[in-house]
């Protein structure tokens, strides 16, 4: 999907399925489980009969991806997948942080959600985070497009620097420049953006 010049060849957006799953286990191993051992499930229903720790996340997680209920554009390098862009519908990813105040607040859900954003650190300052984004919002127009929203980071009035890290969602400018319209703010650092994405 997007063309890199120096040390990254050409890089291809997957859709995260059963065929992908290794390449997304092994971003995923390679970075120890990713925020403590989530395997990004944290945005999924509660499971029940969950496993405890790092072992249960990765176990739901695959049981999800295999089901067809957890989906990503995954940044292939290769066979490498170094990025993902988690997306889903509300019912899929209902979990989302502040959500008492969104639930207050909201007018309607929206048809599909980007929940969370990760890119191997190798691959940091190179614009994937921007690349799986993309990626999400293309796989949502072929399944149908509709209103998406996302919940970047809003530091617009923040001097200090923020460690990326903690920006597992990007940030509102980088939201901005993909076309997303500020809708409202939520919590004391995050914001709600939404996009309309037409079928493809």
């Amino acid at each position: 999907m997007s063309t890199h010049t120096g040390e990254l060849a050409q890089l291809e957006v997957r859709a995260l399925t059963p065929e992908t799953w290794q390449a997304f286990d092994d971003l995923v191993l390679r970075h120890n489980g990713i925020f403590g051992g989530c395997w990004c499930t944290w945005f999924h229903p509660s499971c029940a009969d969950r496993l405890p720790g790092p072992e249960g996340s990765q176990k739901m997680k695959r049981e999800y991806v295999e089901s067809g209920l957890a989906h990503a554009a995954l940044v292939m390098d290769g066979d490498q997948a170094v990025a993902w862009a988690e997306f889903g519908t509300p019912e899929e990813l209902p979990n989302i942080h502040h959500r008492k105040q969104y639930d207050a607040e909201k007018d309607a859900d929206p048809d599909y959600r980007i929940t969370c954003v990760f890119v191997d650190r190798r691959y940091r300052r190179r614009g994937l985070t921007e690349v799986a984004i993309r990626g999400a919002l293309d796989l949502i127009a072929q399944q149908g497009g509709g209103v998406v929203e996302a919940y970047p980071h809003d530091l617009t009035h923040q001097t200090k620097k923020m460690s990326s890290s903690f920006l597992y969602n990007g940030t509102r400018r980088l939201y901005e420049r993909l076309g997303f319209t500020y809708v409202r703010p939520k919590g004391l650092k995050n914001c709600v953006m939404s996009i309309e994405v037409p079928a493809r």
